[in-house]
């Protein structure tokens, strides 16, 4: 299942057509197709701080509605860490944020540009315009699981974490064909992301690669 942060750090490389069917982990090289090129986000550095706790700012979140047939599904959603907690808010956010812009057809949503900056703007303004041009979009369920956070500085830090898409898939939008895929290992999928506080306390998005069919992400 082609999900929201499978995103390139810079421009999107796949096409359409190879984004699209890679739901589910396809059949066809479902491990490599799906991954789009993208940098390392140095989710390793050494460097880390310990910022303050207020990181929720003033900024008032968008509130993100789904259709009942898209859901996502978060573990764990908090760690005790009041930092940490923040970071892993605004992440599941934006995930949701993708999933509603996909299901609007918009690319600009402004939910969607409440979470991302930068070249994770526009990357995720180019994912969705993907579906657009394809005139697909999304349905079922994705589990988000081993949800990790490295706090780096007071403003940066990194997510990594799995994504299980083996009950997501894509949906044609004029027919309501769902595009439905067998389970294989490209149904989970790592990712690792970059994230950076701005000025409202916001945690947003500027970098993300991903691994579909990695080992350490499998059931």
């Amino acid at each position: 299942m082609n999900r929201p942060v499978r995103l390139a750090t810079a421009v999107l490389t796949a096409s359409t057509a190879l984004l699209l069917t890679a739901c589910g982990g396809s059949d066809a090289g479902s491990d490599d197709n799906s991954k789009i090129a993208g940098t390392d986000t140095g989710a390793d550095s050494s460097a880390s701080a310990s910022p303050s706790a207020s990181v929720s700012g003033s900024a008032e979140r968008p509130t993100i509605k789904l259709p009942s047939d898209v859901k996502d599904t978060f573990t764990p959603e908090e760690t005790g860490d009041a930092v940490k907690d923040a970071i892993l808010r605004d992440n599941m956010e934006l995930v949701r944020a993708l999933d509603a812009a996909i299901v609007a057809q918009n690319p600009r949503l402004p939910a969607l540009e409440f979470y991302t900056e930068g070249q994770g703007a526009v990357a995720a303004q180019q994912w969705v315009q993907g579906f657009k041009d394809a005139g697909w979009t999304v349905t079922g369920t994705t589990r988000y699981f081993d949800r990790t956070v490295k706090v780096k500085s007071e403003t940066g830090a990194a997510i990594g974490y799995c994504a299980d898409e083996s009950q997501a898939f894509s949906k044609v939008i004029k027919t309501g064909e769902v595009k439905r895929t067998k389970v294989t290992k490209g149904s989970y999928v790592a990712y690792s992301a970059q994230v950076t506080k701005n000025k409202r306390g916001v945690w947003e998005l500027v970098k993300i690669t991903s691994t579909r069919g990695a080992a350490g992400c499998q059931p």
